[in-house]
């Protein structure tokens, strides 16, 4: 007896270890693309090329090692085929080109603050198509996220933006992608796995705009320190940080998850101050405050 009760908070505790750690290297990886888009030269666009069709690539060899056949089965099906290329194109490219076009624009704080507004974006919609109010709770939630990006554009100053009119577009533009995102593949994800959908979805997406920027059309200044800022953008902000999120599922509940990675544009936020030297005043902390909160009221009351 006292075995199992031993053996339950480590199990938790496991699970908690693990989505703060693919949540914090996603927040990091915001900040290193940052420093490749401003201070290397590098532009989003490649960057989103290269790190979906390696990521996705790398995503299909580890599936496909468990099961080879099972990775093509997923085309056979017109309606799967169909959900899979909107996922690719309207979740998985789109989310990823909006929030490093807005980095570019901004920096990786602001960026992954405003991206975190698609929780709320979430509940609102699915309050509409139920035909319902949203609850108080709801609504206390819709408040403070247009508070805190309130604050967040404008330094508490009306009538002012403290970042570009493009880094609030883009930012909007990647909480809509990434509601999508989260909506869109659910049936999919039931099928056929989160790392066979994600893996197809990166290589879809990278293949298609390579047909607009073709990966072979680079700019930007080649040194040590940049390709190993592209190396950790792929491999510990996209594959690690993937895996690390979707282990910890098996651990603790899907709502404990999201609320645990909201860690992100905190870890965006505090690597942006330090390495980069972002100024981020106490408007920007009070926004950056409100928008979190949001996501721990809805994961709270949606347990």
């Amino acid at each position: 007896m006292k075995t199992e009760q031993l053996a339950l908070p480590s199990v938790r505790g496991k699970g908690i270890a693990l989505v703060l750690t693919g949540a914090t290297l996603w927040g990091i990886s915001g900040t290193v693309a940052q420093y490749l888009f401003q201070r290397q030269g590098f532009s989003p666009a490649w960057l989103v090329d290269i790190r979906l069709l390696l990521a996705g690539a790398i995503l299909l060899i580890l599936s496909g090692m468990k099961n080879p056949k099972r990775i093509m089965d997923i085309w056979k099906t017109k309606h799967d085929a169909g959900s899979l290329v909107l996922f690719s194109l309207l979740g998985m490219l789109a989310v990823q080109y909006t929030y490093f076009a807005a980095i570019d624009h901004s920096n990786a704080a602001a960026a992954t603050v405003l991206q975190y507004l698609a929780p709320v974006m979430i509940a609102t919609y699915l309050a509409i198509r139920s035909k319902k109010l949203p609850t108080s709770w709801q609504f206390t939630a819709i408040l403070l996220a247009l508070l805190g990006t309130l604050l967040l554009v404008t330094k508490g100053n009306i009538g002012t933006l403290s970042i570009s009119g493009l880094a609030v577009f883009w930012g909007i533009a990647s909480a809509v992608a990434l509601a999508f995102y989260t909506l869109q593949p659910r049936s999919l994800l039931a099928r056929w796995g989160a790392v066979t959908v994600t893996g197809w979805g990166m290589v879809v997406g990278g293949l298609s705009f390579s047909f607009i920027h073709p990966p072979w059309l680079f700019q930007g200044h080649i040194s040590f320190q940049s390709l190993m800022a592209v190396v950790f953008v792929v491999i510990f902000g996209t594959l690690i940080a993937f895996y690390c999120y979707l282990e910890s599922l098996k651990y603790i509940s899907a709502s404990e998850t999201s609320l645990l990675a909201s860690v992100e544009p905190l870890s965006a936020a505090f690597v942006s101050v330090i390495w980069l030297g972002v100024p981020f005043g106490f408007e920007e902390w009070l926004g950056t405050f409100c928008i979190i909160s949001t996501i721990a009221i809805l994961a709270k009351k949606t347990n």
